[in-house]
């Protein structure tokens, strides 16, 4: 639940809608064959197709650097991120946030202080799992710390909890609502929650006991799409990379169409709450 309408202060809404542009591969990694400045109009491009569809906000996320590394990038990744969102934010006036692949938390910060995003999506905050690349381990107490040196303290902390992409038998004992609870604790600004992998649909049921156990907002990761989108209706947020591109699969190009399907499902939902809001109160 978000108590302190944080969603609303960042995005102008209650209940925000935010589309994930998969930058293309970056320089140095496996996949990577076009320069930064070609990459950086293509993300415009994307940022403007969810701008013009009506989402509320946007994410970069550096998603076709497979492999990823573990942990940390190197200084080409962040300098091509952080032209790629200051491109992105002065194309569209939509609220950013960042995300560097795997769980280069710090990095997230760097690029999102420079570029003028409003929020990083991060992983392994709390506990530790075992993801694709290997061990994941709490990285809470070095990035609130590295926000404040940097003086990023308006960049907000979106972190996911019992990760996709990722084994969790080393916290089996530990339910998602208290996992939830610890990043909560360890000053997270809000939780997100997700499917088993990417475009994965989100369990209903997870969304609302996360929502039901903290304070602060409850965000979905994975697998939204118009079909789903009512059943998730205790999120704060929905974060959408998957349902919106050709034929669903993430690595695809943006499908306008799709983009505008989501879209109007969300504004049909926003639309019935407030319709519902309105009646109880004349009542």
């Amino acid at each position: 639940m978000d108590s302190k309408r944080l969603i609303n202060s960042i995005f102008g809404v209650p209940r925000a809608l935010i589309g994930v542009i998969h930058v293309a591969a970056l320089p140095g990694t496996p996949g990577s064959g076009r320069g930064v400045a070609e990459v950086a109009e293509a993300a415009v491009l994307e940022a403007r197709t969810y701008a013009s569809a009506g989402f509320s906000g946007l994410a970069i996320e550096n998603t076709h650097d497979r492999p990823y590394l573990k942990g940390s990038v190197g200084p080409e990744i962040v300098a091509a991120m952080a032209v790629i969102g200051s491109a992105v934010r002065r194309a569209v006036p939509l609220p950013l946030g960042v995300q560097v692949l795997a769980g280069a938390n710090s990095a997230a910060m760097a690029v999102a202080h420079a570029c003028g995003a409003s929020f990083v999506r991060v992983e392994g905050f709390v506990f530790a799992h075992v993801a694709d690349e290997g061990l994941i381990e709490s990285t809470a107490g070095d990035l609130l710390r590295y926000r404040r040196a940097i003086g990023a303290d308006s960049v907000r902390v979106f972190a996911d909890i019992k990760k996709k992409h990722s084994a969790h038998a080393i916290t089996s004992d530990v339910d998602l609502p208290e996992t939830a609870r610890a990043a909560e604790f360890f000053q997270a600004d809000g939780v997100i929650v997700s499917g088993a992998a990417t475009g994965r649909p989100t369990d209903p049921g997870d969304v609302r006991a996360v929502s039901e156990a903290v304070g602060i907002p409850t965000l979905v990761g994975s697998g939204v799409t118009p079909e789903n989108m009512a059943s998730l209706a205790a999120a704060d947020a929905l974060i959408v990379g998957s349902s919106v591109k050709e034929d669903g699969l993430w690595s695809n190009r943006l499908d306008d169409g799709r983009v505008r399907a989501v879209a109007r499902a969300f504004q049909g939902l926003a639309a019935g709450r407030s319709r519902r809001r309105t009646q109880f109160r004349a009542q």
